[in-house]
Order: structure tokens, then sequence, then C-alpha cells
């Protein structure tokens, strides 16, 4: 996965999506889907490098093709090995190959994983991605569980600010649905479940009243309602530290399968609090929104005034805290930060009430 400020858009070969790990590494597969790299030319040894299951499957491999000893990295994205449950989320693949087809080619300046081929299968709803191997030349992908300063937050806020001041994309691209207003009237988590994970390990430091699954309910909703009705961007939806890499002393962005419309205020506030401990977002947040306004005034958007944009910042928490407390997939460490961070600026923003939830 290589990240390039201007970039074109990936090969979508017409082959069958894989739905296993050995259909995604045979190589008379990736010959076919690999054509627009080797120029035609056939597979001819494929290394399994790393695979990472959480619930897309990311394998990194490695080919040679006839006539070159050259070895070519990638990495690949899709729903493999996975119970019919699962593949129900075939959707949010095609949404990933949509993104790096569709928008990342027209973003310039955007850091992003090189997207090389993305196989699409509309009417089955599925979708891999081949992207070339950042790992390989020297990135590295961050995660709750590591310093990030208020210096790298700069660096990630600047790389959301380049997608949110191209929401001009939205015109016409009804396939870039409101993910947040969906999600709060969803019905697979009840509210039952969603108590009885906050009444677990992820929120025991937290408030009774921030862990209360029947009041997180109401401000998503609250939240959505509110959100919907004001100036709507093209936002990533789901901007956590895990979805960061570093490479050559810049940020990039991973992970596209929430890509969203919705207030800017979603990313800001769910980034900013995801990826900073507590007590730096706190003494550091209103100055990187301060920062991060001012980037997308001298884009030519147009941005709430400073009060307002603090008020519709301090009511978005509530949207990653809600994604962090619904999350069961995830290594549970990882889950306990998110939402202790998340949860914690929940609090000291006072996001219920000013949503109107007593």
């Amino acid at each position: 996965m290589t990240d390039t400020p201007s970039r074109a858009a990936p090969d979508l070969p017409r082959a069958a999506v894989p739905r296993t790990l050995a259909e995604a590494l045979d190589p008379a597969w990736l010959s076919r889907v690999l054509r627009g790299v080797s120029g035609g030319a056939a597979v001819t040894s494929v290394e399994q490098v790393e695979v990472i299951r959480t619930v897309a499957t990311k394998v990194r491999f490695a080919v040679t093709f006839a006539g070159s000893d050259t070895v070519h990295a990638f990495c690949l994205k899709g729903l493999l090995d996975v119970d019919e449950m699962t593949a129900r989320g075939g959707p949010t693949c095609v949404l990933e190959a949509d993104f790096y087809s569709k928008v990342a080619p027209a973003i310039a300046g955007l850091r992003v994983p090189e997207c090389v081929a993305a196989v699409v299968d509309r009417e089955a709803r599925q979708a891999v991605i081949v992207m070339r191997d950042l790992i390989v030349e020297g990135a590295r992908f961050c995660s709750a569980l590591e310093p990030f300063g208020a210096d790298d937050a700069a660096l990630s806020l600047a790389e959301l600010a380049k997608l949110h001041a191209n929401s001009a994309m939205l015109e016409g691209a009804e396939w870039v649905r409101p993910r947040a207003a969906e999600l709060a009237r969803m019905t697979y988590i009840t509210p039952e479940m969603l108590q009885e994970m906050l009444d677990g390990p992820r929120g025991e430091a937290l408030s009774p009243e921030v862990r209360s699954a029947e009041r997180l309910i109401a401000a998503m909703r609250a939240l959505a309602d509110r959100d919907g009705a004001r100036p709507q961007f093209m936002i990533h939806g789901d901007a956590h530290a895990g979805n960061v890499f570093r490479k050559d002393g810049a940020i990039g962005l991973i992970d596209w399968q929430l890509l969203q419309r919705g207030g800017w205020a979603l990313d800001v506030a769910y980034h900013l609090n995801a990826v900073l401990p507590t007590d730096v977002a706190e003494a550091e947040e209103r100055r990187l929104l301060g920062d991060y306004l001012a980037r997308m005034r001298s884009a030519g958007m147009a941005m709430p005034s400073d009060v307002e944009a603090w008020d519709q910042y301090r009511e978005a928490v509530i949207y990653g805290f809600y994604l962090w407390s619904i999350t069961r997939r995830v290594d549970p460490p990882i889950i306990v930060q998110f939402v202790d961070r998340l949860g914690q600026a929940v609090t000291r923003h006072e996001s219920h009430a000013l949503l109107g939830i007593a």
C-alpha cells in the first residue's frame, strides 16, 4: 500500500470476488486482477506474508510475474472465509472500493494507500481491493495503545480537511449515505445488548449516566437529527488511531468502509478524542479545532462561527462514543481505551445535555 499525492484510478477487472483466502491468493485469479500492474504477464509465484483478521481480512502477499524476478508486494482486503452473517457486511467493502475508484483519484494530496485493483460484484454486494503494501515501504500503522501527540493530530486532521474540502463531490453521489442517521436507527444491537457491553470492562471508568444505553441511544438519535439538518460534508466516518499510518514523517488514512455524508464535526470530534490521550485532548482540542476551521475557510468552505463550531464539536463526541460502545470484533484492550477516551470526552463536554437528553 503506497501513498501517492496524485494517483490514477485502480483497475476494475472483470473477475469473480473471492470468498476464501485460497481463492484470493490463486495465481490464475491474481494474474487477471493484476494485469494492469504486470502489463498482462502471468503471476508465477505467490508468497503469503501476513494475514490479519478482524471483520474484514487483510492479507499481505508478494508475487513475481513471468519474465522477471522482481518481487511486488501487495495487500488485499475483503470478507474472506466468513459466515453468512459477516458476509452481510459486503456493502461496506463495495463502498470502500468505490472510494478508491471514484473519490481518492480526484483529491490531490490526500494520503491514502495506492489501490491498484478493485473487484466489485454489485449484484452480490461484495468487493475486494488490492493495494500496494505500505509496510514494505516503511510505513507503520498506529493504534490506541501507542503515544499520539497534538502535533500528530494536527497532521491527521489536515488529511481529514482535504477530504471535507472536496465535499462538492457529494453532488449526484447518492451512494455516499448518511451513515450516522442510519446507525442511530439500527436494530441489530438492542438496548439490552448495548447496556450489557457498557456494564463490562469498557465502561468501568465511566459514570452511570454516561454508561446508560438508553441515554446513549437517545443522544445518538438527537445528534443524527441535528446533523442531518446541517450542511453535509464527505467524511471518513471512522478516523480512529488504528486507521492512521505514518510514513516519511507524514500521516495518512486507511479503512474507508464508513465513508459517509454528514457534518464535519462527526469526523473532527471523533478523531481528536480517539487518537489523543484524555489530558492532551482537553488541553489541545480547541486550538486544533481552530486550526481545522482556518484550513477549511482558506479552502473556500463555508464554516460556522467559532462559537457555533465549538458547540457542534461538543455534541458530536457522542458519535464516536456510540461507535466504540457497540464495537465487538476488536481486541478488548483497544475497545476499552477508545470507549474510555470518548466517554470521558462526552462527560467533559456535557454532550447529553447539549443534545437535550436529561
